[in-house]
């Protein structure tokens, strides 16, 4: 009876997870989504606590304090850091969250081959499929791991990017040595010391895989890693003969893969250019703030700002991490309600790579109110710059940087953009003439249309509302 309930736990916890997933899809439904998905995930564990019997010995699991301790201290440490980042550094929490899931993934594989080698000793007949699928855990679990605390650093500023001269062939090599010994000790079983070997060098492998990828490809090398994490954590399903498990993990591998697709398809570039060609690490040219690279640029003063945004008919904002690290999404929401008091059609374009990790602009001005509907992706968008008066951008660089249709010899050559250069006219807030995240001069700052308009963007648009309300 026990392990029919568990089997319709699990049902109802797979079908939640992929209607959940289909609700992720669109904005308005996401935050839904996540508690359909987290609500199916309770389903699973509890039924798993309390219905799972061992088909051999037809017990239950054992330990339950140890079990319930685990969830109390993950649950409490959970939800205080999601409640405490800052929206600035989500990113660099979905990636050590996503590390730790690797990290359990490894972890799963460690103590299986631990039960196994005593099995192992009497020879490996029945026991081929186990030994690969713990292989398999271990190294991509010990790769994500490893490589999204590097991402994580990387992020927050702590981990320098760092390459040389044949790196790249070293990477393929210890992978190389590690699958090999991976497939030695599949058909020569029974050596425990080349288990830890391929540990060691999948979890070197993983630092020195994302050590060289430059800031503009953290976005892709998130995804990735977060389908690295749903590979490994499927292989636990497969070790555990446990089908929602296996479920889960396919789904998120599979929703990392085409994350990861679709962010290389919205730069325009392979995902062996990703991560071989490591643009927007050590390439940075540098703007001055004279504008002696570019040219010069000009200058616009708070009260004109205001008086062009006040009498157009449409402004369209352009988010970018320089709202996030301001905060000043709510502040941008007050500026997009006051100019529509005024008559002003106001709308949003959304870069798909804006901001440090897929949908990071979405999720910012989702927490301030923002409509749905204001929100238009990049092909919406590029198709209403022409008939728009003025563009505002907000802390965005290399998304609407013009050398990405026109200079190939920039690293961002290809890249699709935000075709902001249509509109009237262009008002660009930034601190500085500091490069953006690929470390590269934008020659958008320089050109006729473009006006620019320094300062911390939150006290900016404070003061342009203030401005445009006495306009």
């Amino acid at each position: 009876m026990n392990q029919e309930l568990l089997t319709i736990c699990y049902l109802i916890a797979s079908v939640t997870f992929i209607v959940g997933l289909k609700m992720l899809s669109n904005p308005a439904s996401a935050r839904k989504g996540n508690w359909v998905a987290a609500a199916g995930m309770t389903i699973a564990i509890i039924g798993t606590i309390f219905l799972y019997q061992d088909p051999e010995t037809g017990k239950g699991l054992h330990n339950q304090l140890w079990i319930f301790g685990g969830l109390l201290i993950g649950g409490v440490v959970g939800t205080l850091a999601a409640k405490r980042v800052q929206m600035t550094a989500m990113p660099e929490m979905v990636s050590l969250f996503n590390g730790m899931g690797g990290a359990c993934a490894a972890l799963i594989s460690l103590l299986e081959f631990n039960h196994l080698s005593g099995q192992l000793s009497h020879g490996i007949q029945g026991h081929e499929f186990s030994l690969m699928i713990i292989l398999l855990g271990l190294i991509i679990g010990s790769v994500s791991f490893s490589g999204s605390i590097i991402a994580w650093g990387k992020l927050n500023g702590k981990v320098k990017d760092f390459s040389f001269s044949g790196q790249n062939i070293l990477n393929l090599l210890i992978l190389a040595v590690a699958v090999a010994l991976a497939v030695y000790e599949i058909y020569e079983p029974g050596y425990t010391y080349v288990f830890y070997i391929i540990l060691g060098l999948s979890l070197t492998y993983g630092v020195l895989f994302v050590m060289p990828i430059g800031g503009a490809d953290m976005p892709v090398v998130i995804s990735l890693l977060n389908s690295f994490t749903g590979v490994a954590a499927a292989c636990g399903g497969f070790l555990y003969h446990n089908k929602v498990m296996l479920t889960g993990g396919i789904l998120v591998g599979a929703a990392g893969t085409l994350l990861t697709i679709l962010m290389c398809k919205a730069m325009n570039r392979s995902l062996k250019n990703v991560l071989i060609g490591s643009f927007g690490g050590n390439t940075a040219t540098g703007a001055t703030s004279g504008g002696t690279q570019g040219g010069m640029y000009k200058e616009i003063n708070m009260n004109d700002a205001a008086m062009v945004m006040s009498f157009a008919n449409k402004v369209m904002i352009v988010p970018g991490y320089g709202l996030a690290v301001a905060q000043a999404q709510h502040t941008c929401h007050e500026l997009e309600k006051i100019l529509t008091e005024k008559g002003v059609e106001v709308k949003y374009a959304i870069h798909p790579v804006a901001g440090r990790m897929p949908g990071h602009m979405n999720v910012l001005l989702a927490e301030a109110d923002v409509s749905y509907d204001l929100l238009l992706e990049m092909e919406q968008a590029n198709e209403e710059f022409s008939t728009t008066d003025v563009v505002l951008i907000l802390g965005a660089n290399d998304v609407v940087n013009p050398a990405a249709k026109s200079d190939p010899a920039s690293p961002i050559y290809g890249m699709p953009i935000l075709d902001v250069e249509l509109a009237k006219h262009v008002i660009v807030n930034k601190r500085s003439m500091k490069p953006g995240y690929a470390g590269i001069e934008n020659d958008l700052f320089f050109r006729p249309k473009t006006s620019m308009l320094f300062g911390d963007a939150k006290k900016v648009l404070q003061e342009l509302c203030t401005e445009i309300k006495n306009a």
